[in-house]
């Protein structure tokens, strides 16, 4: 983990910041996983869900005042947040989700990033913090906080912006800085696309030396959507300017004409998962036997919810890199390159191959059992290049095959997402059916 501060420098700072979580958005690239769940509450290496990352870095940051905004589909993320994050009376710590509601003073749906806080700064302000911790729900990566609290603190900034190094290939997608040695931000474009104003916006290597970081074909600067705001900022900018919605677009590359706006370098593992096919790669990733972002870490562990689940059964089951989680029964199958969500049912003679199968939400009960469609993958079937969400009940000797060559399209409990096939939550695929 990198940058670190000292103990001494932590309890001023951290006892005085509350931090706010943004899953408004529709999540629109991730559907159909946001089809019945907002972005936070998707699930993520089998047993835990997005929000867990940045809840878990709060926790480890020592930041345990904690609000989730978000408006669509938010019945699961709630759900888990209650049954997950509880704090003792004597830390006054919470983590609670904000939803959109109707007020006297508005009563429609969050229009953006920046929006989404102003609309709840009622709520958010009774924290009584001089500094607002704000962060994206749908990002894999470790951080302490505390690093680029000192930084913000240290540079006397009025807003502090997380910044990681990417290609040129990627800058299209992210908001693009320019900073001065000083780590001053002197320009902030929001998914800059000409190739003039990419040209514009390299950052010399002398300024990636000054923070000790190699620049390794990587010559832009990219927010990471972690910003630190002073309290009194952010209201402020809010407030007085409700045309700007969002924070990459509109608010902070204004604030840099008429505040003090700093870059805090981040060197980590870091990965957006707004798309499937973002969502799909890194879990593919988790399953190789170096890991990018490594879940067995004793000094940094994955907070989720505690079950009562028994372990993995396995019968002449023969696994390949793969993650399959508690609670699961897997018969004489071959699984390679996949992740195993928990009370997951594989059956024999199954084949899976790079493959999310994110398991189920109960186990069946005689009593609510359909013998004809049950939970679970049937004997013979084929999975690959699939997701395949909770509950989905498939066949015997079903075939899914996801592929490059795949066009994006709807059929009956399914979804295809560059080339990947995403089985539906509680779909059913009849016996026999092929896809792909």
């Amino acid at each position: 983990m990198a940058n670190v501060v000292q103990p001494e420098f932590e309890q001023e700072v951290i006892r005085r910041v509350s931090a706010i979580v943004l899953g408004g958005g529709r999540g629109v690239r991730l559907y159909p996983l946001t089809k019945v769940r907002c972005k936070p509450a998707v699930p993520v290496c089998g047993r835990y869900r997005l929000i867990d990352i940045p809840l878990s870095n709060c926790i480890h940051s020592g930041i345990n005042r904690v609000s989730v905004l978000t408006q669509f589909n938010s019945h699961s993320l709630n759900r888990h947040i209650v049954n997950t994050y509880k704090f003792d009376d004597f830390t006054h710590g919470f983590v609670e989700v904000l939803a959109a509601e109707q007020t006297n003073e508005t009563g429609d749906w969050f229009q953006g990033t920046a929006d989404a806080v102003r609309k709840h700064l009622l709520h958010i302000k009774q924290a009584r913090t001089p500094n607002y911790l704000i962060l994206s729900g749908d990002q894999l990566y470790r951080m302490d906080y505390r690093s680029i609290m000192a930084t913000h603190v240290r540079k006397g900034a009025d807003i502090t912006v997380s910044a990681l190094p990417v290609a040129r290939e990627a800058a299209h997608a992210f908001g693009i800085m320019q900073v001065h040695k000083n780590g001053r931000i002197r320009r902030f474009i929001e998914k800059p696309r000409e190739d003039a104003v990419l040209d514009r916006l390299v950052t010399p290597n002398e300024v990636f030396s000054d923070f000790k970081l190699k620049a390794e074909g990587k010559p832009y600067l990219a927010s990471m959507g972690v910003y630190v705001f002073k309290a009194e900022v952010l209201e402020q900018l809010l407030l007085e300017n409700p045309g700007w919605i969002d924070f990459g677009k509109e608010l902070i590359p204004a604030a840099l004409k008429s505040h003090k706006v700093f870059a805090h370098m981040f060197s980590g593992f870091w990965e957006d998962i707004g798309t499937v096919r973002s969502y799909f790669d890194v879990s593919m990733e988790m399953t190789s036997p170096t890991p990018p972002f490594k879940l067995y870490d004793p000094d940094h562990v994955i907070y989720t919810r505690a079950r009562a689940l028994p372990g993995v059964s396995m019968r002449k089951t023969n696994a390949t890199n793969a993650i399959i989680c508690e609670g699961s029964r897997i018969g004489d199958a071959t699984i390679t390159d996949a992740i195993v969500g928990i009370r997951s049912i594989i059956n024999d003679r199954v084949r899976i191959e790079r493959s999310i199968i994110l398991g189920a939400d109960y186990f069946e009960t005689e009593a609510i059992r359909d013998p004809r469609h049950p939970v679970g993958i049937g004997e013979g079937s084929y999975i690959r290049h699939a997701i395949i969400d909770h509950n989905a009940r498939i066949g015997k000797k079903v075939v899914i095959n996801g592929s490059r060559k795949l066009k994006d399209g709807e059929g009956e409990g399914y979804s295809i997402r560059d080339g990947i096939v995403v089985v539906h939550k509680s779909a059913i695929i009849p016996d026999g059916t092929k896809i792909g």
